[in-house]
């Protein structure tokens, strides 16, 4: 089981990757920032406010020195260190080279930045010359030369180093680059396919880089903020376990003995509930965890998170921490976040925004016109709520008319109807401020006006309208709402500014939901060691289906990257939960049911999924941007062509035969 339960693709502007001369700039800015002083940090602020209550600390340290990214190595510099202060020094630079014009100048590129190096012409240094002049793009060399000042006029401002060059005196190639796949520069637009089978020379890009090195300093500042401001334990947790019931997939692993198979956890749920047991009380863990699934957007096979449980904790304590980890982080660059996070139940995202991780950044909420329509005499509104818990909701789309064409609207319909079996009206407010709908010719005047001024209609603003069970409506309009925000936006209207981040904490989630395959039973709305609410625990045992939980979600513009909850720590609500209302058998987590028994404290935790998170705060498109070596959308890996075909013998200790559907057999043996 895992605390992050990935949701739908997040929607967001389109991605605009930023100049190489901006992502040196980013790159420049990440790298030689050091971390402050832990002593005397315990309330590190963000906008002028502390993050918690200070406590009586020794002097401050002095404030460590940048990094030394020369140390231990044959180079005196990076290639994007050099300033005019550097003018008149001999220098070793080691490097790509990104670019070569006529044998004159060539630029080398290393993790930090460009330098230009000037290939020497006189007769002396004509094998420099003929060495540089010859070696293809993307060759790994060492120049050594003296930095210059550049010539009055050919100083080049968007360059950091664009003040100097460096003249080349001795050369020499480390290692020729053959004809390139696609060329290194993030502006050059590739596929998919070909950047995950030559993974490598896409990290050579700044975007890449950038990503990778902010994620690597996001990491090491949760670590500090946890493990050495508020004394959480880093604990390595076991890979290879057993199965978990419910929730998603989780890959097998064979073992030698027959019949018998290792699973690759989802999330490290029940051994971080275990830590606690122990006594630990403060847990937390770079996680690495698996699921059998498709990839996405926003998912893929493997992934990671930031994984932490507490002892002793309610569900105010662990979004305080959140909070605080997240604001302590936070890149500079990004501006700060604003705590505390705002909050709202699972009701009311629903009712407003259709949906569990609402995007906060644009209106268009869902509006209730139920007491509205009830007073019209129009049998098809009449017959739609005449159900339990049905409703007639709508969202106003402002400035449709000028944006929509009749081609969107009808794909937003069909949209609905095919994804919700849900029907659609549209109502569209004329210039003249009268009403183009179906719905109209059943209206007076009157009430066309009293309509608008529910809806809250301007000119040109178009409506969409349901009625039917108050679920379905919310969902059906919560999605029609992201999609009229991508058309909007498509058509130039700017709704989702990408550089803004809304948190949002979802609270008082179901405990239990209807199975889709069959909704007499019942399913974990999170996991089955969610406890429930306080207020609830009677109806657990007598309806369980209106059992709230303490369950928690942490929702960025949209996308869900976090969730927890507070545990049960009773192994007689445990097991009454698993065996009386899930219906699983108990003996699966006998080991745990059995940890519970031996005084268990009161714990909950939860986990951050940190590939979403990066990919959110950079504005990538995909979580695959932010990782290092991604799967492919179909879990594959491109690059090293896995997974991968396994002979007989190999499987033999394993006790597992493959049977080959006949047409795949004859393709391997031809």
């Amino acid at each position: 089981m895992t605390d992050t339960n990935p949701g739908a693709v997040p929607r967001r502007a389109p991605f605009e990757p930023p100049s190489r001369a901006g992502c040196e700039m980013a790159l420049l800015r990440l790298l030689p920032r050091a971390l402050p002083p832990l002593a005397g940090a315990l309330a590190r602020p963000c906008c002028g406010r502390p993050l918690h209550r200070a406590a009586p600390a020794p002097a401050p340290a002095p404030a460590p020195a940048a990094p030394d990214f020369n140390s231990f190595v044959t180079r005196t510099n990076t290639c994007g260190e050099l300033r005019s202060a550097h003018v008149g020094q001999e220098v070793t630079l080691y490097g790509w080279i990104q670019y070569q014009r006529q044998g004159l100048f060539l630029v080398l590129r290393d993790f930090q930045g460009l330098t230009q190096i000037i290939i020497p012409q006189d007769e002396a240094h004509s094998h420099v010359k003929k060495l540089l002049s010859n070696a293809p793009v993307e060759s790994v060399v060492r120049v050594t030369g003296i930095v210059s000042p550049r010539p009055p006029g050919q100083e080049n401002p968007k360059m950091p180093t664009g003040d100097i060059e460096v003249k080349a005196e001795t050369a020499e190639i480390l290692n020729s680059c053959k004809k390139l796949p696609f060329e290194i520069k993030d502006f050059i637009k590739k596929s998919e396919a070909l950047r995950m089978q030559y993974r490598y020379l896409d990290l050579r890009g700044f975007q890449l880089q950038y990503n990778l090195r902010l994620r690597s300093q996001i990491v090491m500042r949760m670590r500090e903020y946890l493990c050495n401001l508020h004394g959480f334990v880093d604990v390595e947790t076991p890979t290879l376990f057993k199965r978990t019931p419910g929730g998603a997939k989780e890959f097998l692993v064979p073992s030698r003995e027959a019949g018998k198979f290792y699973s690759l956890p989802q999330s490290p749920q029940q051994f971080k509930q275990l830590l606690m047991v122990g006594g630990l009380d403060r847990y937390f863990q770079v996680a690495r965890c698996y699921r059998d699934e498709g990839s996405r957007p926003d998912r893929q096979p493997e992934f990671t998170q930031i994984d932490i449980e507490m002892s002793f904790v309610d569900q105010a304590g662990i979004q305080r921490l959140i909070e605080g980890l997240l604001q302590y982080s936070w890149p500079e660059e990004r501006g700060c976040i604003t705590t505390p996070f705002p909050s709202m139940t699972y009701e009311e995202a629903l009712a407003d925004y259709g949906t569990d991780k609402p995007d906060t950044r644009f209106g268009m909420k869902i509006v209730d016109i139920s007491d509205f329509v009830r007073k019209l005499d129009i049998q098809f509104v009449q017959n739609a709520l005449s159900f339990p818990r049905s409703s007639v909701k709508a969202i106003c789309i402002p400035q449709g008319v000028r944006y929509f064409k009749n081609k969107d609207l009808e794909s937003l319909k069909e949209s609905a109807k095919s994804q919700f079996n849900q029907e659609i009206m549209e109502i569209i407010c004329r210039p003249d401020g009268s009403l183009k709908s179906v719905l109209t010719k059943f209206l007076g005047e009157k009430q066309q006006s009293e309509l608008i001024q529910v809806l809250n209609m301007q000119v040109d603003d178009v409506v969409l309208l349901a009625a039917g069970e108050h679920k379905q409506v919310c969902s059906a309009l919560g999605s029609l709402r992201l999609e009229s925000a991508d058309l909007l936006e498509a058509a130039g209207l700017v709704l989702r500014d990408p550089t803004t981040f809304h948190f949002l904490w979802v609270v008082d989630f179901p405990l239990f939901l209807p199975k889709e395959e069959n909704p007499t039973e019942l399913e974990s709305a999170h996991h089955p060691f969610t406890a429930p609410h306080p207020s609830d625990t009677s109806l657990l045992y007598c309806d369980p289906t209106k059992v709230r939980s303490q369950h928690y979600d942490l929702v960025l513009n949209g996308s869900e990257v976090g969730g927890g909850s507070i545990r049960i720590h009773s192994a007689e609500q445990q097991r009454f939960v698993l065996e009386k209302v899930l219906k699983e058998d108990s003996e699966v987590l006998s080991h745990l049911l059995e940890a519970l028994e031996f005084g268990a404290p009161p714990h909950g935790g939860i986990a951050l999924g940190l590939d979403r998170l990066i990919s959110l705060i950079v504005n990538a498109p995909s979580i695959r941007d932010v990782i290092a070596f991604p799967k492919s959308f179909r879990g594959r890996d491109l690059m090293g062509s896995a997974p991968d075909y396994v002979s007989p013998e190999e499987l033999e200790p394993y006790h597992i035969q493959v049977s080959w559907p006949l047409a795949e057999k004859e393709a391997k043996q031809n």
